[in-house]
């Protein structure tokens, strides 16, 4: 039997796959569905890997820009 982590893993790439089909549809947005995608995909890979982790500060699925913490 599946575990939620593998459930919610599998639903995070079937939504990638679902903005990855999309560009196609809206070209002028390809850019923010590859984003989407990628995002979908690294988070995934956090929930099958270290489904306890703590998650990394993020903007657009992007760990190398991270947001400012404001105290």
């Amino acid at each position: 039997m599946p575990t939620h982590a593998k459930m919610a893993a599998e639903l995070l790439r079937g939504a990638a796959n679902f903005f990855r089909t999309m560009k196609s549809a809206y070209p002028i947005d390809a850019d923010e569905l590859e984003i989407n995608a990628e995002t979908c995909d690294k988070v995934a890979g956090l929930v099958e890997d270290d489904p306890l982790g703590d998650a990394p500060d993020m903007i657009d699925g992007d760990v190398s820009r991270r947001e400012s913490k404001k105290n």
